[in-house]
């Protein structure tokens, strides 16, 4: 291999697909990819937002093909996979980035919520990256990388479906990983708290000093550090590694944003709550 080791970093001439890109995590990622080189599909419901990080993917010099779209619908997998062939005639990097399902008591957390969850952060990843194969392996190979959570492998009350359809997600990665290899890697990375604007609600200055001083480094993550640990994953710097969840954590070793839910209270003996 020729050149310097930065030079594995490089996405010249490659085209990826990144759902969830309008905001957060997924712009961070399309941003980082294209100023490595790469033309990127960004697709989400927002297509306002969308068309702000196309804009930034122009400025670096690279190709931007937008896409609006419902992604909790598996049926659109296979057509966002052909605007991308169609636009940048390849695919070589897929990132599944949507998901998320809100904390519940346990209680309020029906079988229905736990399904929409696995649906939301599973289902779909696994749709897009199905419908993407055939075409990564028209060009020779690809990589596919899962924003899973920190949640998936921490437990922590009132995450039951968030922190189940992650670890899950993890999983999913690993046995992806053996069905598509050698020709096609794929991995996961695993943020802890990341400062974006799905957090941005919770995040008062007393639970921010809670959370920073549970977290070893100190600091939230921003958007850029995920974005990094993705351009790793997806580029030849990190080209012997498939089947790994990369831990973007802070060093956490429990949940970080405690709820702070109570125990469960006994049954009155009339089956009902006791108060």
């Amino acid at each position: 291999m020729t050149g310097t080791l930065l030079d594995r970093f490089r996405l010249d001439g490659r085209a990826a697909i990144v759902t969830a890109a309008s905001r957060g995590i997924g712009a961070a990622t399309a941003r980082a990819l294209a100023e490595m080189g790469a033309d990127v599909v960004v697709a989400a419901r927002g297509a306002e937002a969308l068309d702000e990080v196309a804009a930034d993917i122009a400025a670096l010099g690279r190709k931007a093909e937008v896409v609006a779209a419902d992604l909790s619908d598996v049926a659109a997998m296979p057509a966002l996979v052909e605007r991308c062939r169609a636009a940048f005639g390849r695919v070589d990097v897929v990132v599944n980035n949507l998901g998320g399902a809100y904390p519940r008591p346990f209680l309020d957390t029906s079988p229905r919520f736990l399904e929409e969850a696995l649906h939301f952060n599973v289902t779909t990843a696994f749709a897009l990256t199905k419908a993407a194969v055939p075409a990564l392996l028209e060009g020779g190979g690809g990589s596919v990388v899962n924003i899973t959570s920190a949640l998936g492998r921490l437990r922590e009350r009132g995450y039951l479906a968030y922190a189940t359809a992650k670890g899950a997600l993890a999983h999913m990665t690993r046995q992806m990983a053996a069905d598509l290899a050698p020709r096609i890697r794929v991995n996961a990375v695993a943020p802890g708290a990341v400062e974006t604007e799905a957090l941005a609600g919770f995040l008062t200055a007393e639970v921010r000093t809670t959370m920073e001083s549970l977290t070893p480094l100190g600091r939230l993550a921003t958007p850029e550090d995920i974005a990094l640990a993705v351009l790793y994953l997806v580029s030849d710097a990190g080209g012997y590694l498939t089947g790994k969840v990369l831990e973007v954590d802070g060093g956490i070793e429990a949940a970080n944003l405690p709820l702070g839910l109570p125990d469960l209270a006994p049954a009155a003996a009339d089956g009902e709550p006791a108060p």
